[in-house]
């Protein structure tokens, strides 16, 4: 396992500090690539991370590499935000399994739009709530980080 982060996520950040890419661009595409791949509407994040990207100038490799990496943590936390929306918007909660959900997509995306579309306007309240704190939270937590990361493998220069 150690090997395997090091070799997918290490790596590819010094690299990306090696380049030049600033602690501060590497931790903004790192955080909303994190946060923006939980959106709790399937087949939206790739569309959401590269916006973003564009829009603010992130590193569009990492901010993508994150998202895919996240796809199993946006699945798991679908229902919660369903929840938490529910709870939001005072309305009761429905009976959700990820299993019918997926189910339903397999048998046509546009039904199960239309079958969970009270659920998928709950999830979006829900992550609404916490998706821009999260950001702004793990993108402050990343930067002391990246910068003694950025000390530590800076160039040295030659004698």
């Amino acid at each position: 396992m150690i090997a395997f982060v090091r070799r997918h996520v290490v790596v590819p950040i010094v690299a990306l500090l090696k380049q030049g890419i600033t602690p501060e661009r590497i931790a903004m595409s790192l955080a909303c690539g994190a946060i923006l791949s939980i959106f709790p509407v399937l087949g939206t994040t790739t569309v959401l991370c590269t916006a973003a990207a564009l829009l603010w100038r992130l590193n569009l490799a990492a901010i993508q590499a994150v998202n895919f990496a996240m796809t199993p943590l946006q699945l798991l936390l679908i229902i919660p935000f369903v929840r938490i929306g529910e709870r939001l918007l005072g309305d009761p909660a429905q009976p959700l399994s990820i299993g019918a959900g997926l189910e339903m997509i397999a048998r046509g995306a546009d039904q199960a739009v239309v079958a969970l579309w009270d659920a998928i306007v709950h999830a979006v309240v829900g992550w609404l709530l916490f998706g821009p704190i999260a950001i702004y939270l793990l993108y402050r937590a990343l930067i002391p980080v990246l910068e003694r990361a950025a000390r530590r493998f800076r160039p040295r220069p030659a004698i």
